[in-house]
């Protein structure tokens, strides 16, 4: 296949899958072996970038008013107390990434890895999906903010979904659907723009990334909007997200077994 089409393909899903709860990561190893297209470290990065700018933009005036508050030394304020607890929740995956970096880099290689990671996905996202209490808080607390860090850590795993496990944290610590996910969005700055500088520091990115950069930050919107409406009317809409999960592993298993 044309390596301009395939990068718009794996753009494509991206932006797809980096909201919805289902793998960036493992969808972009599984698509890259079935496309036949040589995925690199600096690609990856870029279409990363592209679905982080997704979010600065929709979640802009948030992000203006939380540093506008710590800036200011409004550390008594909801938005204060809101940039406190992102930085709390990005340290787990801050810590175990760098201190585990080459052994999550080696898993990338390994489909079975991606296919259990889906798999694990689903259980997640089902558990999730059950009422277990009333989901009420519309902004986590610290012991919330630390849990639900170290599912982000998790999911530093392929096939394990960032925004999958740490909406499902929320949820399960009593987040309504909408703030769980919000609040999951948001951990994505530090934890991506992180990543990002950490793979790439300095270096240049070619010019021909520049389109499917634009076309995953345009799919990683309309995801956004999409899922806040179709989770944030029920959280039992993350089942048709595990179903999905599920057969794409046991699909993938199968595959591997008898190729």
């Amino acid at each position: 296949m044309n390596d301009f089409v395939a990068m718009i393909l794996l753009a494509i899903i991206q932006g797809l899958s980096e909201w919805f709860p289902i793998s960036s990561s493992g969808h972009l190893v599984l698509f890259s072996r079935i496309l036949g297209f040589e995925n690199s470290v600096p690609f990856d990065v870029t279409l990363h970038f592209g679905t982080l700018m997704a979010v600065f933009v929709y979640f802009g005036k948030d992000i203006v008013m939380i540093v506008e508050d710590l800036l200011r030394g409004k550390w008594k304020t909801e938005n204060a107390k809101l940039g406190f607890l992102l930085i709390i929740a990005t340290i787990p995956a801050a810590v175990i990434g760098f201190t585990f970096r080459r052994i999550f880099e080696a898993s990338f290689e390994s489909l079975w890895i991606v296919a259990f990671g889906f798999a694990i996905t689903s259980i997640i996202l089902f558990i999730s999906s059950l009422d277990f209490g009333k989901n009420l808080k519309k902004i986590p607390n610290y012991n919330d903010a630390w849990v639900i860090g170290f599912s982000q850590a998790a999911a530093i795993l392929p096939g394990i979904s960032r925004s999958g496990a740490t909406i499902s944290s929320g949820l399960l610590r009593g987040l309504d659907s909408k703030s769980a996910m919000k609040f999951s969005f948001l951990m994505a700055i530090p934890a991506i723009f992180g990543a990002s500088i950490l793979e790439i520091g300095n270096s240049t990115l070619p010019s021909a990334f520049i389109i499917p950069t634009i076309v995953s930050f345009i799919v990683g919107m309309l995801t956004i909007h999409i899922l806040l409406k179709f989770v944030g009317d029920s959280k039992k809409n993350l089942r048709w997200f595990a179903i999905y999960e599920i057969v794409l592993a046991v699909a993938l298993m199968i595959y591997l077994i008898f190729s």
